[in-house]
């Protein structure tokens, strides 16, 4: 398994997938997962994008195959950005799009906007501000992770979500220690995303939905003319689907999406880097 040593504290697991022409000169897109999850999350999204685009994907820090931390850990939204940025520069790469679902969104608006040598764009499944639910840790502390995801999944993944992918999705959220669900928590309470993105001067699209109103509470998931308030300049596409989690429920829809929208920067010479 391969890992990169950024730091003594931090030496992330990584991923590269990329079946492009050898000969030809890809452009790169880093992905950012969201809480509880790793690089595996964006499993569907890589056969569609692989063979135009060099994918790198990673475990952030504290989760996945990335070394858990302390709950007394600080995390804040520019080391979760530098991490992002130390990950790219380790890979050797200059400048990439950057794919980020949920609370990944946080980290990469602030990447965009204390690294906008590097992010060529945002492309944000169903992105976040801070979340507020007060019932989340309690449950953790009680029943443990796996049991905090199962019981959220209605909502993440819809009410019609095939049994075994709620059972694939609370086996892979379940193994978050629950030190780091203490120390994340702790952090993305305090983030203010919706101020960095009207920072933002990168192009964006954001992949959103419309779910139930009752979805959107403790997860703190933006709606479409939100987003649109603090980012005029931003693509929209809005998914009719009972969840909020639309990058897990609809993986091809949301690539194809995302390689639309490359397709549209690559042709205007304004967006061409």
């Amino acid at each position: 398994m391969p890992h990169l040593e950024i730091a003594a504290d931090f030496k992330p697991y990584y991923e590269i997938h990329d079946s492009t022409d050898p000969w030809v000169e890809s452009e790169t897109i880093l992905f950012i997962h969201g809480f509880a999850e790793s690089c595996r999350a964006y499993y569907g999204w890589i056969p569609n994008l692989s063979r135009k685009f060099r994918l790198i994907t990673y475990d952030l820090r504290g989760l996945g195959r990335t070394a858990p931390v302390a709950a007394s850990f600080d995390f804040s939204t520019d080391l979760m950005a530098k991490d992002a940025a130390d990950i790219a520069e380790a890979l050797g790469v200059k400048s990439f799009h950057v794919v980020a679902a949920k609370s990944g969104s946080i980290t990469a608006v602030r990447l965009a906007v204390n690294r906008p040598d590097l992010v060529k764009s945002l492309i944000l499944p169903c992105p976040v501000g801070a979340p507020t639910n007060d019932e989340w840790l309690p449950h953790i502390e009680k029943h443990g992770m796996r049991s905090y995801a199962r019981w959220t999944m209605p909502s993440r993944l819809g009410e019609s979500a095939p049994a075994q992918a709620v059972e694939w999705w609370s086996d892979l959220m379940g193994a978050t220690a629950v030190s780091t669900a203490h120390a994340y928590f702790r952090w993305v309470r305090t983030t203010q995303p919706l101020d960095d993105l009207k920072r933002v001067k990168c192009p964006i699209l954001a992949i959103m939905t419309t779910p139930p109103a009752k979805n959107y509470i403790g997860s703190a998931q933006l709606t479409a003319s939100t987003f649109q308030d603090y980012a005029p300049h931003a693509e929209i596409v809005v998914m009719n689907h009972d969840s909020y989690h639309i990058s897990a429920v609809e993986p091809d829809a949301c690539a194809k999406a995302a390689d639309a929208f490359l397709a549209r920067l690559r042709s205007n010479p304004e967006h061409t880097q």
